[in-house]
């Protein structure tokens, strides 16, 4: 298993998430994102306005997942 932050995958807090594949961490999170946007949480809105601007851009969007992926990746084994 290994840890990332919301906020080290684009979120608004440190809400820890524990995944075995960079695939299994992003579904943690869009479900974290998924409930903060139901309760409206104010700080999670605007990162979510931040991300969906960076996914209208192909490329850019590319770009952001691979680097995330390297930063999984490198992280140590919990």
């Amino acid at each position: 298993m290994k840890t990332m932050t919301c906020n080290q995958l684009g979120g608004a807090c440190e809400q820890a998430f524990q995944a075995k594949t960079f695939d299994e961490m992003v579904q943690l999170s869009k479900a974290h994102a998924t409930q903060m946007m139901q309760q409206q949480e104010s700080t999670h809105l605007a990162a979510m306005q931040k991300m969906g601007a960076l996914m209208k851009d192909p490329a850019t969007m590319q770009a952001w997942f691979t680097r995330k992926l390297a930063e999984f990746d490198a992280l140590p084994v919990d």
